[in-house]
């Protein structure tokens, strides 16, 4: 077990470079200005400011919270809107590659603690399985389904921390198992979540790491969530990537990244700094109140196209995700008490030596 906060308060300050921080700012946003008023983009940029002032919030929840910025950004487009959830799941990957990217050189900018072994891992995984995931899984997967797979995903994590946020915000450190282990569960994490969830919906791989962090390693929050926008920010960025040598992205798409990127990339590192000060627990129960309430809105919405056995199957998926979080604490718990009476024998056997020598 790592030392807690009061052993950590002990320890001197981390230097640090905000200076790097401010350059890929300057650097952001000289492209911006330039796409903007060199390239004529400005009417587009213009046009489509709801989803700039949408992504106000949406981007200090990206920063502050295990979601990313799609949680506000694609139920506004797809549900608000009434886009395709296509275009949500791709401006989803090309908002959080600003937003997330700028939260991450911020967070290690200020070199905060990260749950390094795992988050190596998780990025492994998701280089090979995001875009597996791209070619071969969000192809076949219907409109209507994609909307049901986000809704129900956020749902889950919203209910999870209705009864859980006392225990997961009460954390200390983290249990470290083995950097190994950490590892190799952080690739399987990276491909099957790449692979589906953040495929399908373009955001998701940041919860599930952060699942895995709070429930399993019993990390602290300020370990757990800096750790789940580091991922989210490299599974984004690939996105993109992958996108634009593949498929493509979707049609408007890169209006309404014009116009929300200068938001985000400000807000996200915000949502870093801020949610210090007013705490992460009071974060995490509001954006859980719009996970449930969009699970609502859409099965309200499209219950016409999915009927009561569509509506069923989504509660039952739910339920479903609910049940993984309850194994994935259970296997935690015994993981967690296997090392502490690990530790524990480790540190009685030179007394016990000492004892019988004596």
């Amino acid at each position: 077990m790592t030392e807690g906060e009061d052993a950590m308060s002990l320890l001197p300050a981390r230097k640090k470079y905000y200076w790097v921080w401010f350059l890929w700012l300057a650097a952001f946003y000289s492209t911006w200005a330039w796409l903007n008023f060199g390239l004529g983009g400005w009417a587009d940029a213009v046009a489509h400011w709801p989803i700039a002032a949408a992504m106000a919030m949406g981007s200090y929840v990206a920063g502050s919270t295990p979601m990313g910025g799609g949680t506000v950004g694609f139920p506004v487009l797809v549900l608000f809107f009434e886009m395709p959830a296509t275009l949500g799941r791709d401006f989803s990957f090309a908002v959080q590659s600003i937003g997330m990217t700028s939260a991450t050189i911020f967070i290690l900018a200020r070199r905060q603690p990260l749950a390094w072994s795992l988050l190596k891992g998780a990025m492994v995984g998701s280089l090979m399985g995001t875009p597996f995931g791209i070619f071969f899984v969000a192809p076949f997967i219907p409109e209507l389904w994609i909307k049901v797979i986000f809704a129900v995903v956020w749902a889950s994590f919203g209910i999870l921390h209705f009864y859980r946020i006392n225990e997961i915000a009460g954390h200390s450190g983290m249990t470290e198992f083995d950097e190994r282990w950490d590892f190799r569960l952080g690739v399987k994490l990276g491909l099957g979540a790449g692979a589906t969830v953040a495929a399908v919906t373009g955001v998701g791989i940041d919860m599930v790491v952060y699942a895995a962090l709070v429930l399993l390693t019993r990390a602290d929050l300020k370990i757990a969530i800096p750790t789940s926008v580091v991922i989210m920010a490299f599974t984004s960025v690939l996105g993109v990537a992958v996108k634009a040598v593949g498929p493509g992205m979707q049609p408007g798409v890169y209006e309404n990244w014009l116009a929300a990127a200068p938001v985000v990339a400000l807000g996200a590192p915000l949502g870093v700094f801020v949610v210090e000060l007013i705490g992460r627990k009071p974060t995490l129960l509001f954006v859980a109140v719009l996970c449930v309430g969009q699970f609502v809105w859409t099965c309200v919405a499209e219950r016409a196209a999915l009927g009561v056995g569509g509506i069923a199957l989504a509660l039952a998926g739910v339920v479903a995700f609910l049940w993984g979080f309850e194994k994935l604490r259970a296997w935690g718990a015994v993981l967690v008490g296997e090392r502490e009476e690990a530790a524990t024998t480790k540190t009685a056997a030179p007394e016990k030596l000492a004892a019988e020598k004596a």
